[in-house]
Formats: structure tokens, C-alpha cells, sequence
């Protein structure tokens, strides 16, 4: 929405009070002031003021013409009010705010000159308004304005990138919990309904492993859903949940057993071996068990995707005694060779770039000051994520309050 032509914010405000104490002495040393001179000067002081109201859309046209009622106003004012002056320093700042720092030094330099000229050519020593040390006063002043207008524009532009990014990372990480999600569940059903058909146009009799495919196809659809459900809820722009609005737990290190559960129903033999030994007191932090799933869930899909004659899947986690979880996933699949992907670099078939496949896992453990590897091991292929505990934790280290 076009923000209005005139507006009365707090400064315009503020800057109102040195008018109203000009007119408060207007009214009392008027007879020491010609009735038109006192009505000009107040009406050029007013306008100055008023003029304010429009600096945000106009702040060059706003510069000029207070410019021009301040050296209009003083060689008329025998009360020599600060009204036009400081209408005149606020309409310098929003120049240089708004991104004109030559036309706020064209007008400040145009504003020195003229009292100049004024004080030292125009008027005798004996009628001096403005002795030097005054005139290096306000030059010292300009500068300052225009250095401080400019300082908070570069600032707020800092802050608009450093919120552009940070909205750019969380939709990037959005989308990766978007893919994890999806790409895992998906690709489990695409196994298990294609193996189902195969067995079934070779059997047609029998439909017991068919159903039993439609029944791990119904499962893990809905489990899909439920997360899917979940992650899309981080979008709303609400305060709380619709009434009877479903809820969905984030997923975590605790539901490895779901994963493993649903890649044994694909015919893999899996093992999951766990170490709780050297966990901390307050457990695993909610980044670094998120993490942890996410990657093993990844691991599994690429198994599902890419692991030509994978039988069997190794899944094993240990707390190290540097304070951190590492997890590994290992299979005996012929799938991702290659030796631009032997160390989990390249493009192999298992790499699908940034924010999916191995690269979004290195990405998940980056962002938690770990690491992750991924590459063949001569028998398979594994993925390797040290997780430190302490990033996810920062509250470990202290002690009781």
C-alpha cells in the first residue's frame, strides 16, 4: 500500500515545538516588530515546519524549499526563531536517509554559502548575526546530520538483507524437511507397490502379499501425511492452531524404529544398534535429533533408490566423548559407484545435489557445526554424520541459577 503524501509522524511532531515557542515569543515582543513582518516570518516559519509532513515522498522538493524559507525568514526576523533552521537540519537527515547524500551536501554547501555571503559581503562587522565560531558550529552540524542519515540507511539496509537471507534459509529448510518427508515415504511405497505388482502378475492366484503391500502402502501414507501435515503448519502466520486443528510431533532420534520398520516391510534386513552411554542428563537436543532422523531417513531412501542388490542395512549411533552423537548407515548395495562419489562428492547416483539427497544431509549436519561424509566401502556404501551435542545445547555448560 503507497504510504500517504502528508504525514504527521513523531518527528514532524516534535519539530512543531520550537514553532510553538517562536509564536509564544512572537506574542510577546510583537511591538517591538512591524505586524508584517511578524505575520511573514511566522507564516515562513510555520510553512518550514509543515513542509516536514511531506519529506518522506518528497524529500528533495521538502530540502529545497525550507532551504529557501530559512534564508527568506532570517533577513526578515528581527526574533530570529530556530523554526526554519531546524525544519531545515530534519529535512537535510531524510535526504541522506533516503539515499540522496549529494543533493543533502549540494544544499547544506548552498546554505553556508549564502550566510556567507550574507554575513561577510551583504551586512558591515556591526551588523553580524552569526559570529565564525557559530558558522563552524553549523557546518560541523551539517556534516553530522548527512553522516548519520547515511549511517542508519546503510544500517536498515543491513538489516533488510540480513532478513532477506535469514527467510531464504528458513524456506530452504522448509523445503528440505518438504523433500525429506516426501522423498522417503514415497519412495517406500514405490518399492513395495512395484515388488507387490511383479509378485502378483507372476502369482495371480494369490493376493495375501498384496494385501499386505496395501496395507504398508496405507501406513506409511498416512505417517507421510501426518509429517507432511506437521512441517506445513511452521507456515501459518497465526498465533495459535485452528480449533481441533490435527497436531503432528516434530520427528525424532526416538522413531528411528519407525524408519527401520518400514525399510524391513521393503524386504531389507535391518539393524539398529544404539549406544545410550554417554548421553547427557537433559538427552538429545531437538536440532540434533532431527538431524539424526533426517539423515538416517535419507540413508534409507537412497538405499530404496539407488542400492542395486542392497539385502542388508546397518544402523548404528554412539555419544563420543567429545560430546557429540555420530550416526552411520551402512548397506551392501552396488549402487552410487564411482570415484567422483567414493568420498561423497560428485554427482553420482546418490547425490542429488544441494537441499536433497547426500547434500542435504551435509547441509543439516553443517548447519550444527558437524560434519558428514558418505562414500563406498568396498562392500556397500555408508553415510557418516558427527552431530556435536553442545550446539544444540547451549544451556549444558551452565550451572544452577
Amino acid at each position: 500500500m503507497t504510504p500517504p503524501m502528508f504525514r504527521m509522524d513523531r518527528v514532524t511532531l516534535i519539530a512543531g515545538l520550537p514553532l510553538l515557542a517562536d509564536s509564544v515569543l512572537f506574542a510577546v515582543r510583537r511591538a517591538e516588530a512591524s505586524p508584517v513582518h511578524l505575520w511573514l516570518t511566522w507564516l515562513l516559519g510555520a510553512a518550514a515546519w509543515a513542509l516536514l509532513g511531506l519529506r518522506h515522498r518528497l524529500p528533495i522538493p521538502v530540502g529545497v524549499l525550507t532551504m529557501i524559507a530559512a534564508v527568506a525568514y532570517y533577513p526578515l526576523s528581527s526574533l530570529d526563531g530556530i523554526t526554519p533552521v531546524v525544519a531545515f537540519v530534519i529535512a537535510v537527515y531524510t535526504m541522506s536517509r533516503a539515499g540522496h547524500p549529494v543533493a543533502a551536501v549540494t544544499l547544506a554547501v548552498t546554505s553556508m554559502l549564502t550566510m556567507t555571503y550574507g554575513e561577510f559581503v551583504a551586512s558591515t562587522s556591526e551588523e553580524r548575526h552569526v559570529d565564525n565560531m557559530s558558522m563552524m558550529l553549523f557546518e560541523g552540524w551539517f556534516l553530522a546530520v548527512i553522516a548519520f542519515g547515511h549511517a542508519m540507511r546503510v544500517r536498515h539496509a543491513y538489516q533488510e538483507e540480513s532478513e532477506r537471507r535469514a527467510a531464504v534459509a528458513e524456506r530452504l529448510r522448509i523445503a528440505r524437511e518438504i523433500h525429506d518427508v516426501l522423498g522417503h515415504s514415497i519412495s517406500l511405497i514405490n518399492v513395495q507397490a512395484g515388488a507387490a505388482l511383479h509378485r502378483g502378475a507372476k502369482r495371480p492366484g494369490e493376493t495375501a502379499e498384496l494385501t499386505q503391500a496395501l496395507e504398508f502402502v496405507r501406513d506409511t501414507s498416512k505417517d507421510a501425511l501426518r509429517e507432511l501435515r506437521g512441517t506445513l503448519g511452521m507456515l501459518r502466520q497465526v498465533d495459535e492452531e485452528p480449533p481441533g486443528a490435527p497436531t503432528s510431533p516434530t520427528p525424532g532420534w526416538e522413531r528411528i524404529g519407525d524408519l527401520a520398520d518400514r525399510a524391513r516391510a521393503t524386504g531389507l534386513t535391518v539393524t539398529v544398534r544404539t549406544d545410550e552411554e554417554g548421553l547427557p542428563a537433559g538427552g538429545v537436543g531437538a536440532g540434533v535429533s532431527l538431524a539424526a532422523y533426517r539423515i538416517v531417513q535419507e540413508s534409507l531412501t537412497n538405499i530404496a533408490r539407488h542400492a542395486a542388490g542392497a539385502t542388508t542395512v546397518l544402523i548404528e549411533a554412539r555419544y563420543e566423548e567429545d560430546g557429540a552423537l555420530r550416526v552411520s548407515v551402512e548397506d551392501d548395495g552396488k549402487g552410487g559407484h564411482g570415484p567422483g562419489h567414493r568420498h561423497g562428492h560428485g554427482t553420482g547416483p546418490r547425490e542429488s545435489g544441494a537441499g536433497s539427497g547426500i547434500g542435504g544431509m551435509r547441509e543439516r549436519a553443517r548447519a550444527l557445526g558437524g560434519e558428514l561424509t558418505a562414500g563406498h566401502t568396498g562392500s556397500g556404501f555408508r553415510v557418516t554424520a558427527r552431530l556435536p551435542l553442545i550446539a544444540d545445547r547451549p544451556t549444558a555448560l551452565e550451572g544452577p541459577s
